[in-house]
């Protein structure tokens, strides 16, 4: 089990941040992403693994005027 965003979820051995973000269906392009309070760089989405009982933090990055 790990918690994105303040909520649980289940979790498998291999799930990586693409495989968690399309579980969750969001495709937004600008997504930022923390493993364990360390921020994961959007090109290692498709290959870093998130560990068993990790705390995600995905946010939408959203500009305006």
């Amino acid at each position: 089990m790990i918690t994105v965003n303040g909520d649980p979820m289940d979790w498998h051995e291999g799930l990586t941040i693409r495989g968690m973000l399309k579980k969750n269906n969001w495709t937004f392009p600008m997504i930022a992403v923390w493993i364990n309070d360390r921020p994961v760089h959007p090109d290692h989405f498709d290959t870093e693994e998130i560990p068993d009982e990790a705390v995600v933090q995905a946010i939408h990055m959203v500009a305006g005027g």
